[in-house]
């Protein structure tokens, strides 16, 4: 499964602001109906939204 991160540590990757990365995480748990990043991974895991990362 992918790697647990910070909103910091995904401003920093995509090159946004902190709050941008906040709010854009708020708005996903928001349209997945969950209320954590935890039930958030949990239901994409469910909705097979991974990557399995096989070819």
């Amino acid at each position: 499964m992918g790697a647990a991160r910070s909103n910091r540590d995904i401003a920093a990757e995509l090159f946004i602001a902190t709050k941008t990365a906040s709010v854009h995480v708020s708005n996903i748990l928001g349209k997945l109906g969950v209320a954590s990043r935890g039930e958030a991974a949990a239901t994409a895991h469910r909705l097979h939204l991974f990557d399995s990362g096989e070819a």
